[in-house]
């Protein structure tokens, strides 16, 4: 059997020999008659890197600049930097910066606890150190957003270590779709985000009110 495994290994040899390395891509089938290797991941790869090209990225396939609170930033610097009537004395990408943390942090390091409120529910949010304001202004500037959307009705008060958000629904059927969603998807739900980052990046910031 060792024999066996032997003489596997050295038929093996030859065809890794002829995997190709290129910009730290690794291309191992496909071998063409001058003894080169491509597979249909490298034809695709190459292909998005024209592609990248003809689109002025750099010859890179990759579109994401960063980390999400980082690539949030830079689609908001393109679209001022692409408008020539952009009034540069009030942008505040620091603004919107502080607010994309608020909602990192909020997401990752805070609790949240809910109970039965007549027609709908109440979540008491918590956290530690700059967690708690982040929280207080998370909750209240979403309520202030969604406040009669769809029939449903938010509101907030401040709370030791956060705040609680009360939701009440307009159909008894909405319930289910509540209790599902939990406060963060509740906090996810609804467009406006975009809108109100643009709001924030521009000089028109609803937390400072």
């Amino acid at each position: 059997m060792l024999k066996s495994i032997l003489v596997l290994s050295a038929l093996a040899a030859p065809a890794f020999a002829q995997t190709t390395h290129t910009e730290g891509m690794v291309h191992t089938d496909g071998m063409h008659d001058d003894g080169s290797v491509q597979t249909d991941a490298m034809t695709n790869s190459m292909a998005g890197m024209g592609a990248a090209e003809a689109t002025g990225i750099g010859g890179t396939p990759l579109v994401e600049g960063g980390q999400s609170a980082f690539s949030a930033i830079a689609e908001v610097v393109a679209a001022l930097q692409a408008d020539p009537s952009t009034d540069w004395s009030v942008v505040d990408i620091d603004g919107l910066r502080d607010h994309l943390r608020d909602m990192d942090i909020v997401t990752i390091d805070s609790r949240s606890v809910t109970s039965e409120i007549e027609g709908g529910l109440r979540f008491e949010v918590t956290g530690e150190g700059d967690v708690v304001e982040a929280i207080r202004r998370m909750a209240s500037a979403h309520a202030g957003m969604m406040d009669g959307a769809d029939g449903w009705n938010y509101s907030t008060e401040e709370i030791p270590n956060g705040a609680a958000l009360s939701v009440t629904v307009f159909e008894a059927s909405d319930l289910a779709m509540l209790k599902g969603l939990g406060f963060y998807g509740i906090m996810a739900s609804g467009m406006h985000h975009q809108t109100h980052h643009w709001a924030m990046a521009t000089g028109s910031n609803p937390h400072a009110h």
